[in-house]
Order: C-alpha cells, then structure tokens, then sequence
C-alpha cells in the first residue's frame, strides 16, 4: 500500500510554488502553474496534477522553457486575440489573455485566441471553465508531442491531442468535457509506469507495433486513438486547427524539438469562444432550458454528465484536503533544496 500525505489545497500550492521557484521560475509563472496543477489535484485530476511540477522543473533544466518570459498580446482583427508566449509555458499567457478575448467576444459574438510559442501540459478544462464562468460557450485544442499512432498505423504521427468543450449552466457547474484523442492522456500511462501496474489492453503497442500492457513499452512504442479512425480523423484535426493555422509546431516538430529531453510539448493552443447572447439576445433562457431538459434526459436515467466526479471531487478536497502521495510529495519537496 503506497504512502500517504494529507495536506490542505493551500499546502499543496505552497509545495508546487515552492519548488518552481527554487528551480528559478519568476513569480508569475511560478504562481500560474502551482496554480494549475493544485486544481489538477483538487479536482481528482492525477495526470494534471502536482506530478507536474517534475515535469516543469525537468523542461526548465533542459532549456526547453523560459522561466521569465513576458507574454506579448495582440489583437490583429476584431475577434482574434494571439497570446505569443516567448518559450514560456502557456499558463501566464492564457491568464493575460483571457480578459482580453471576453472582451473581443462580447464585441463580436465569437472570438478566437491562439496562444504560441509555449509549453503546454495543462488539462484542457481548465482553460475554457473560466469562459463558462463568463456565461460563454467555448471550445479548446492543443497538439502535443508525437506519441500517437494513427488508426492502422504502427509509430508515433499525432500528440495525445485533446479537445475540450463548455456549456454554461445557470446556478449549476458548466458542462464541460476535456478528452484526449487517444485512449487515454499521456500522464494517466506516466502514473502507471511511476506505480508500477500494468495498464489496460489497448492503449498503447510497443516499439514492433504489438499490444502491451507494459507501461513502460508503450512510453518506449506509441499509444492509440480511442475509437480507430474516428480518433484518428479528430487528432488530425487538431493537428492542423492548433499547429499550421496558428502558425505553430505539429506534435511531430515538438517531439523532434523535444530532443529526447522529457519536456513538455511545445507548440501552440486555440481557444474558440461564443457568447449566446450575441446569437439569442432576449432569448436565451428559452433556449438554454432545451439545453437543461437534455441535461435532465441524460442524468434521470442513471448517467453521468462529463466533470460530474471531478466537480464531487473540488467538493470533497476543499471540505477534507487531500492525500497525497509521499514518495511524489518528496521528491517534489526535494527540488526546493536542489534548485
């Protein structure tokens, strides 16, 4: 039975935070990624978590990320927002950002933004739950590193590539779903491989292209798409949505990029927003409460919307903590004396 902490949310940020700045990450960026990856934890989200901050130091060690760069923002047309990231990770940029595309959207009805030149590692939903917060509809895509396989194919093309999407609900948590096209996220095989467990049949294939359940094989071979070709026709979509049309990296230039270093992905990101308003005026509550009987239709017999157990999960930590892995909480403890 592995070890546990227990530790409040703010200790968990404190541990994160302490570390980026030990290992010389700015104040700004220190603070955004503690951030991010404290609600990774707090939110039952493992893969996005505080094992992250290995990752972060890792990547700066490597010179592969700035740990000071200042985001420059544009807005080259009336509904697109570019957020260049100077090699740093995606995380300040998109919080500078995101004033900036709320306020194109209201003007506009929809908005774009693209953030470049950055390292990206956080979970998808994050970026967009804040636009849902604004009473917007949104949509997320980011490549990654060439880890993926396509459909019939047998070495690595596409990034994890995940897609996210957010419905604002009235008084209630928003509809939102982050999903990577592969099988699953790259993080969820890292922690199996970490806890020394097998992961399940299908996720991924070894270096000759036959089906493993070795963790560490399919970190050394490629993973999979969920659902074959469609999978595979969805991460070529983002592939090219959030690489060529922005102007940035594939998960193939990433991973060449990358130089066998273990970085996070380098590339870009595209974040599509709509405010409802613009589109329904006076009439949105008429049209939203066809959206709440759907809700109503899913939930009445038995199952669950997307986000529904992290949002249990927010609950839980923020009434209880949480238990933390100690071999993970010292070694990140230990980068703060090593920085």
């Amino acid at each position: 039975m592995e070890e546990k902490l227990h530790l409040t949310i703010d200790e968990v940020h404190q541990l994160a935070k302490e570390a980026l700045l030990a290992n010389g990450f700015s104040e700004q960026h220190a603070q955004a990624i503690a951030e991010n990856v404290t609600s990774g934890e707090r939110d039952g989200c493992a893969s996005h978590g505080l094992y992250r901050v290995l990752v972060c130091v890792n990547s700066l060690r490597s010179g592969k990320v700035s740990a000071d760069a200042l985001p420059i923002i544009t807005t080259p047309a009336p509904a697109i927002v570019k957020a260049d990231a100077q090699g740093g990770y995606s995380l300040l940029a998109h919080r500078l950002a995101l004033p900036v595309l709320i306020e194109q959207t209201r003007k506009t009805g929809i908005g774009a933004l693209a953030i470049n030149h950055c390292l990206h590692f956080s979970a998808l939903w994050m970026d967009i739950e804040p636009l849902t917060e604004a009473g917007m509809v949104a949509f997320a895509f980011t490549p990654s590193h060439a880890w993926v396989a396509p459909a019939g194919g047998n070495r690595p093309v596409f990034g994890t590539n995940p897609i996210a999407f957010g419905w604002p609900r009235k008084d209630r948590s928003p509809f939102i779903f982050d999903l990577a096209t592969s099988m699953v996220a790259r993080g969820e095989i890292e922690l199996y491989r970490r806890a020394g467990k097998p992961i399940p049949e299908g996720w991924g294939i070894d270096a000759e292209g036959k089906s493993t359940t070795d963790a560490q094989a399919v970190l050394d071979g490629a993973m999979l798409t969920f659902g074959g070709h469609k999978g595979s026709a969805l991460s070529a979509m983002v592939e090219l949505i959030a690489g060529p049309l922005i102007g940035d990296m594939t998960s193939a230039d990433s991973i060449e990029f990358d130089k066998g270093t273990g970085s996070s992905p380098r590339g870009g990101e595209l974040i599509i927003a709509i405010d409802p308003d613009r589109f329904l005026g006076d009439d949105r509550e008429q049209h939203f409460s066809r959206a709440e009987k759907m809700f109503t239709a899913i939930e009445s017999q038995g199952a669950r919307l997307p986000s529904q157990r992290r949002y249990q999960a927010r609950m839980r930590a923020l009434e209880e903590g949480l238990d933390i892995s100690k071999k993970l909480y010292d070694e990140i403890k230990a980068l703060s004396y090593s920085g």
